[in-house]
């Protein structure tokens, strides 16, 4: 994609655009035409119009499960396309991109494979009565999705939207917009029909705040940080719409003394740093039980080094971290590290703005902060309690289970958690006992479409991915169809009859 392109809307009028930045050069990529008020409402509408027609909400199972697969496969067709374009509009490495995208075809089938195998219900209702019960779309859903995960995250919302017969509007981040104005296209081209699904970029202020309040909207999927969702959850409350919110996060890493040490650094590595520390369930408060914290800090220390001696340019295959997604967030990154109370900078601590030794990427053009580690950070500081949303940790040690525990749950949030431990009866325990709607044990960050995804506490409503996830998109319906004869009906059923011994079922 040129620098001079300009990604468009066919349908839409503009008024207004916005440029989209490369973080890791600062470099423009693409200028956007961004939603007016009245495009929004145009599009909303549209889909509205769409829904109630038929053509998608009324189509069998069976078409829609065709129309997904095929999504599927021209998405699996574009994954390197599609990788590229995630790595320049986000800074990350192309190894976590190439990575990310290739798992998304995934997603479509899944949702396609349960249309082919979904079954209905009949409900065991008392007397002379047959009860079915069916799964129908609520109309147009409205997703508002981040820069962080783009495609990964919308396509998690869609793909259950869809399935389930909705019409879709997707606001994306004004940040990283692309691949999801390419995705468009994809669906198009497997017979989404038109109305159906639609990509509004614009602003969150504006754009987002407006999709989630239009009248039209009847379940709003958002992920955000905290504020944001009590903001748009408040707004749609007052339309009485669905809501479902994944929110901040600030993941707490549990390493018992009987852990493997080697499998555990490697882990809690990639849990704080994949994606350069910005997802919502990097480890980013490393709890280490006593007996193991000295070594574990010393292989933990060189595994840092050796991810920040190999960061580099994010398109090169062996860069091992990116950039974060803006020299702003890099600013509050650095606002938060240095406005700290409590703990001491082991490693990293300040932005990079030398040369790489990988491959001699100059770091000083991009938005580059490196894996950072803080020790001995007390509970109620700042930097222990709040999202960071960095490649940043802090680390705490811990002598027992009732501690460790006392220590994860430490927090708002309760979105993602990890356990690193060889004790089956612990591994079970811990994860009991610890209040996140995501649990790994010795793992972190794995994701399926059929695992149930979301938070507790102050992390979010409500859960991606699963059957969860294709009912939440759906109402149930539930049909009453009287069985009697008439004769029967004329006995049993006439309540204002004559007499006291009336009787009705029901």
């Amino acid at each position: 994609m040129s620098p001079s392109k300009s990604v468009h809307i066919p349908t839409n009028i503009y008024v207004a655009r916005f440029t989209v930045v490369n973080p890791a050069t600062g470099a423009a990529i693409c200028s956007v035409e961004a939603s007016t008020s009245q495009d929004v409402d145009a599009a909303v509408t549209r889909a509205h119009s769409a829904y109630q027609s038929g053509i998608w909400s009324r189509a069998s199972n069976l078409t829609r499960s065709t129309v997904l697969s095929r999504l599927a496969q021209l998405l699996e067709e574009r994954i390197p396309d599609m990788a590229r374009i995630e790595s320049l509009q986000t800074g990350r490495a192309i190894r976590e991109m190439n990575a990310q995208i290739g798992r998304l075809p995934d997603w479509l089938r899944y949702y396609a494979a349960l249309l082919r195998t979904q079954q209905g219900f009949v409900a065991p209702t008392q007397g002379k009565l047959l009860n079915y019960v069916q799964r129908i779309p609520l109309g147009v859903v409205a997703h508002i999705t981040p820069f962080n995960h783009p495609l990964l995250i919308a396509v998690k919302k869609i793909a259950p939207a869809l399935a389930a017969g909705n019409s879709v509007v997707v606001k994306p981040s004004e940040l990283a917009p692309i691949s999801l104005l390419e995705f468009s296209k994809l669906t198009r081209e497997a017979g989404v029909p038109d109305g159906v699904f639609t990509v509004l970029p614009g602003y969150g202020h504006t754009t987002g705040t407006q999709l989630a309040s239009h009248r039209l909207v009847r379940k709003v999927d958002i992920t955000a940080g905290t504020q944001t969702g009590r903001a748009i959850g408040a707004i749609v409350g007052a339309n009485l719409a669905s809501f479902t919110a994944e929110l901040g996060g600030k993941a707490p890493v549990i390493v018992f003394n009987d852990a493997d040490l080697a499998s555990a650094v490697n882990g809690v590595a990639f849990a704080s740093f994949v994606a350069s520390g910005q997802t919502c369930v990097s480890g980013t408060r490393i709890i280490i039980q006593d007996k193991i914290y000295d070594r574990f800090m010393q292989a933990f220390l060189d595994k840092v080094a050796n991810i920040t001696w190999r960061m580099g340019d994010p398109s090169n295959p062996q860069s091992s971290m990116g950039s974060v997604i803006s020299a702003k967030h890099l600013e509050r990154i650095e606002r938060m590290v240095q406005g700290r109370e409590s703990g001491e900078i082991i490693t990293g601590g300040e932005r990079m703005t030398t040369q790489s030794a990988l491959d001699g990427f100059d770091f000083s053009r991009g938005s580059f902060y490196p894996p950072t580690v803080i020790e001995n950070v007390d509970i109620n500081d700042k930097i222990w309690q709040e999202e960071i949303f960095g490649p940043v940790v802090v680390i705490k040690k811990f002598h027992d289970e009732v501690e460790g525990i006392a220590l994860a749950n430490a927090s708002k949030y309760g979105l993602g958690a990890g356990i690193w431990t060889t004790d089956l009866s612990r591994a079970h325990r811990v994860a009991n006992a610890i209040e996140a709607g995501l649990v790994w044990v010795n793992i972190h960050h794995r994701n399926d479409p059929s695992s149930p995804w979301g938070g507790m506490k102050e992390s979010g409503i409500g859960r991606e991915n699963g059957i969860e996830a294709l009912e939440a998109y759906s109402q149930s319906k539930s049909v009453i169809v009287h069985t009697a004869t008439a004769e029967e009906s004329r006995v049993s059923d006439d309540w204002f009859a004559d007499g006291e011994d009336t009787k009705r079922y029901g």
